[in-house]
């Protein structure tokens, strides 16, 4: 079957492109391949930060073009060619100082760490730490948390066990998010993510695609979890795939059967956009 002439594919990549195990199968990289030399432009958008996604861009080999990523949920979008900012929306010190002390306050054991633009500050690094939030590599600044808490920043993440992050997440969501000040982003129990008012996947989806010419109804965006929801919402074909979370598969408007583990990217786009991409 094919579907809508499309002009553009958004994907998002942990429990979406990536299979469990953090890798990207060679079927879903060959369908990718396929739709962007058939003029789709393909934009990854992730939670993750653009060092994580650079070994991925080079792993998918999408060719001239295909060097865009939307990163921390939509508060950054980054020319990987260039290894420069297009758009940058970053969270006000005074958010960042607040939310930190405010965790800190509630749960001294919560891992805090300050992502601004491609580098990584914290106070304290963990192989759970690492893991689950793609930071694979040493921080660019490990020291007080009092050192780098006071500037702007482009997110702050909250790491802590879900049952533990629960109170936090409640109570940084009634004096900071309920107000005005920040928003909150989530695609996994570990991790609050917290960035600033209005920034989101779709917003700057929307935003890209209107300085590029593309319509909503031109754009396919595919994802698994609650922080995809908005530019799986926005787009003309917004898709879950079969593993995503109920809340994900309430707003999309075709849900997969298959999961990120059964090269659900490249059924998608094999069979909804049709054997040219076209």
């Amino acid at each position: 079957m094919s579907g809508p002439r499309i002009d553009l594919l958004a994907l998002d990549l942990d429990g979406t492109l990536l299979a469990s195990d953090k890798t990207v199968s060679e079927r879903n990289a060959r369908a990718l391949r396929r739709v962007a030399s058939d003029g789709v432009a393909v934009v990854l958008v992730t939670a993750r930060p653009p060092r994580s996604v650079r070994a991925l861009l080079r792993r998918l080999a999408l060719g001239p073009g295909h060097a865009v990523t939307i990163n921390y949920n939509g508060a950054l979008t980054w020319d990987a060619d260039r290894e420069e900012p297009i758009e940058h929306v970053p969270l006000p010190a005074d958010v960042v100082r607040d939310a930190s002390r405010l965790a800190r306050r509630l749960d001294p054991g919560v891992a805090v760490s300050v992502e601004t633009l491609d580098r990584w500050l914290t106070d304290r690094v963990s192989e759970q730490w690492r893991v689950e939030t793609q930071n694979l590599g040493g921080p660019d600044h490990l020291g007080p948390l009092e050192g780098f808490v006071d500037r702007d920043a482009t997110k702050l993440m909250l790491l802590h066990e879900p049952t533990r992050l629960g109170p936090i997440a409640a109570a940084v969501r009634a004096e900071l998010e309920g107000p005005g000040r920040c928003t909150l982003a989530v695609s996994d129990h570990h991790v609050l993510q917290v960035v600033a008012p209005g920034v989101d996947k779709g917003a700057a989806l929307r935003r890209f695609c209107a300085r590029a010419g593309i319509p909503a109804q031109r754009v396919m965006a595919i994802g698994d979890a609650p922080n995809d929801a908005t530019m799986v919402r926005w787009a003309g074909v917004g898709v879950a795939v079969g593993n995503a979370w109920d809340e994900l598969k309430r707003e999309a408007r075709l849900v997969l059967e298959r999961t990120n583990d059964q090269d659900a990217v490249a059924h998608a786009v094999d069979e909804i956009l049709g054997p040219t991409g076209a």
